[in-house]
């Protein structure tokens, strides 16, 4: 099977997913590269995910703001050119800071981000945090909630 380049302006972008308060941009799919998926994260302050998991390595670079993860035990604040890289399985959180924040991030072989936030948008429109919508949502996409 031939892979084909993706190049992709910003007019091209598809639609920002709504991913609890946060503006979630698919960029490359696992389906496109074979191998891994990258999106733009985007977000006012407060907003980011619950406490998870899933089976695949995910890396988030900090394009402008400050973004509190927490990781594992361990809470850190990663200031505009902070790279994190969390391995498979390791629990995981972010918060975008006071003045809201962008980051890109990519998973790893095995991921099943897109389609976990395609299916969260469509299960939340609104971008609400309802954890046991999101925790079925996670289910069927090998990622998990943490309680």
């Amino acid at each position: 099977m031939t892979r084909e380049a993706i190049v992709m302006p910003p007019a091209a972008r598809p639609r920002a997913l709504n991913i609890v308060g946060e503006r979630l941009t698919v960029l490359a799919e696992q389906s496109a590269t074979q191998g891994y998926e990258v999106f733009l994260q985007e977000g006012p302050a407060g907003s980011g995910p619950p406490p998870h998991h899933h089976t695949w390595d995910e890396a988030f670079f900090v394009l402008e703001g400050e973004v509190d993860f927490g990781v594992g035990e361990r809470q850190l604040t990663a200031s505009t050119g902070t790279f994190v890289h969390l391995p498979a399985g390791t629990s995981h959180w972010f918060r975008f800071g006071p003045a809201g924040g962008r980051m890109l991030s990519l998973t790893g072989a095995g991921s099943k981000a897109a389609a976990f936030f395609t299916g969260v948008d469509a299960a939340l429109p609104q971008g609400e945090m309802d954890v046991a919508v999101i925790g079925a949502v996670a289910a069927a996409h090998e990622l998990t909630v943490d309680r």
